[in-house]
């Protein structure tokens, strides 16, 4: 076997069976090591406890709970034994974000990349928006830029432009397309009652206030 390290679990498996003991202890030892060598020729890394324990259940060697009594120190010793000659878990893939999912579904790149846009816009408006509650009291003023901000004692002040004066007109038009009910139907979409963007499953694609909160920026 090529494993992580030159820890043995054949050499284990001996010393533990040279200690003695019950028959039937050493015939499950024997047992539980030739299924911990099943899932390490699976290609499995996952040696813990939890995971063995099922296994073990599932065969009848012991019950899964078991291993975590002292008298099971030997079993530990081995199922340890094999995670380190198999060598540390693979590290899980990055789970990818609904709405990146959802993006991707949308076929015309340009309305795609607007969409991107305003959700980065959004997270980023949410993240500053957790910082703004840490902070207290904070007066939030949305007019236009070069407005005017009256001062709050112990407040602080916000200017937030429009957003709709920073857009082109194509970029508008792809904005109105997008929540368009003859656009979304041609892609199998619809919008719901609350301003959220469903599919023909019913499955959430944009949440609650999305078409709505396009229609305001364009506003």
């Amino acid at each position: 076997m090529n494993g992580a390290t030159d820890i043995q679990p054949d050499a284990v498996l001996e010393s533990l069976l040279a200690k003695g003991g019950r028959s039937n202890r050493r015939a499950s030892l024997a047992k539980m090591h030739e299924l911990c060598r099943r899932q390490h020729e699976a290609g499995s890394r996952d040696f813990s406890l939890s995971a063995i324990g099922r296994l073990a259940e599932a065969e009848g060697i012991m019950k899964g709970r078991a291993l975590y009594n002292a008298p099971s120190a030997d079993y530990r010793a081995l199922i340890e034994a094999w995670a380190t000659y198999a060598g540390p878990p693979a590290p899980k893939p990055p789970k990818t974000l609904a709405s990146h999912e959802y993006l991707m579904r949308i076929e015309d790149p340009a309305i795609r990349s607007i969409m991107q846009a305003i959700i980065a816009e959004r997270d980023k408006l949410k993240a500053q928006l957790n910082v703004l509650k840490a902070n207290g009291q904070v007066t939030v003023d949305r007019r236009p830029l070069a407005a005017t901000v009256a001062a709050v004692p112990h407040a602080q002040s916000v200017t937030a432009p429009a957003m709709a004066a920073q857009f082109t007109p194509s970029e508008r038009e792809a904005l109105q397309k997008a929540v368009s009910e003859h656009y979304l139907e041609e892609r199998g979409l619809r919008e719901g009652s609350h301003g959220e963007i469903v599919n023909a499953r019913g499955r959430t694609v944009f949440e609650v206030g999305f078409a709505r909160a396009i229609r305001k920026v364009l506003a």
